[in-house]
């Protein structure tokens, strides 16, 4: 029997890698027989990094960056076993994990250091970029990252203007004569799950600021600043990224990719489906079983599982979801090729508790559902 072991993360608990470890070892608990392939998973989030460097053999190159609030810290990114293709996950540079709470005010926060792993990346020789937007501390548009770049941002009085999704109330003109040269070479494929357009009800400024710090007041007067960012984007470029699908994403940045750097938005999970080489250990399974900490109605909707589930269904394998918590509207899932899903929680208990035990939990959830399959 052979089963491959795909999880997501179980955020703030266990990364993807420690996740497939648990259940693989209460698999061979079940069945010390059975073969095995770990493959831990991302879906252009937390852990895609890491995800990519140990499936191709790659190295992590580490560089100094301005944090969200512009204040120095280490930081990195990822260069393929290829040797020429990089992976950033923007968190690492610009990330709401990097500020305290009390810190959170996406008026001020800049995607500059995320410019800057890009920067450090091109003077490496890397032409190939895998750009993971989950995560992010901003809500600027991606004007730190151009800035960066060599882009500029000017206002009615020819000066730059300063950092953050407040500053962009002072745009007048864009420049993009100074940016560096190198960024013609280059690919960028854009790792992100959501749609949410650049401005609007559903953009980024609405749906995502709330949890960046952002009041009601702060949400208005940013989603009308990103929205004469775009207005003078389609001056400049001719192009009108308003609207687009996915633009939204990480508080704008995608849409700034998409329009200056020609940036092409994919599928997270398909990225690194693709560079794991997923499908092709699940062609040949009997049993797909993954996992993350929360499941629910919205996993459908280009989560790490529905991927993973996808692949599985065109293949006829079953797919067994072990998770932390359950949600509402899950018998949706079972449309899109997941076959069972089980709560590793054995028993009452507090969400902190459930938390620290997370690995144990994991590992004897995994060996009851193989004796389950097994010996039934």
């Amino acid at each position: 029997m052979k089963i491959v072991i795909a999880p997501d993360s179980f955020k703030g608990s266990l990364s993807a890698k420690a996740a497939a470890a648990a259940i693989e070892r209460g698999i061979k608990k079940a069945d010390d027989a059975v073969r095995t392939v770990n493959m831990p998973m991302a879906d252009g989030g937390e852990g895609t990094l890491d995800c990519l460097i140990q499936a191709t053999s790659g190295t992590f190159v580490s560089c100094p960056v301005l944090d969200p609030l512009g204040r120095e810290i280490s930081s990195g990114y990822g260069i393929l076993g290829d040797g020429k293709t990089c992976v950033i996950e923007m968190a690492m540079a610009s990330g709401l994990y990097l500020i305290g709470e009390h810190e959170r005010n996406p008026m001020l926060t800049t995607t500059y250091g995320f410019g800057q792993l890009i920067v450090s990346a091109l003077d490496h020789g890397c032409r190939q970029f895998i750009l993971a937007l989950g995560g992010s501390a901003t809500n600027d548009g991606g004007a730190g990252m151009l800035q960066a770049l060599g882009v500029e941002l000017l206002d009615h009085a020819g000066k730059a203007i300063g950092f953050g999704g407040g500053a962009l109330s002072e745009l007048s003109t864009i420049r993009i004569d100074g940016m560096d040269a190198r960024l013609k070479e280059c690919e960028f494929l854009i790792a992100c799950d959501v749609d949410n357009p650049y401005i609007g009800e559903k953009g980024a400024s609405v749906v995502f600021g709330p949890q960046k710090g952002a009041t009601s007041e702060m949400v208005a007067q940013l989603d009308r600043n990103l929205e004469l960012f775009a207005d003078v984007i389609r001056q400049t470029l001719g192009i009108s990224i308003h609207h687009q699908p996915g633009a939204g994403a990480a508080g704008g940045l995608a849409g700034a990719i998409k329009a200056i750097l020609q940036g092409k938005l994919k599928s997270g999970v398909a990225i690194v489906s693709r560079f794991t080489r997923l499908e092709e250990a699940i062609a040949g399974a009997d049993l797909v079983i993954t996992g993350e900490g929360r499941i629910d109605s919205q996993t459908a909707g280009g989560k790490t599982l529905s991927g993973i589930a996808r692949l599985a269904q065109g293949h006829g394998v079953p797919v067994i979801v072990l998770a932390g918590s359950i949600g509402d509207g899950i018998e949706v899932l079972y449309k899109h090729g997941i076959t069972a899903i089980f709560s590793i929680v054995n028993r009452p208990m507090k969400l902190g508790e459930a938390m620290a035990a997370t690995e144990g939990l994991l590992e004897e959830a995994a060996e009851q559902v193989l004796r389950t399959i097994l010996y039934t």
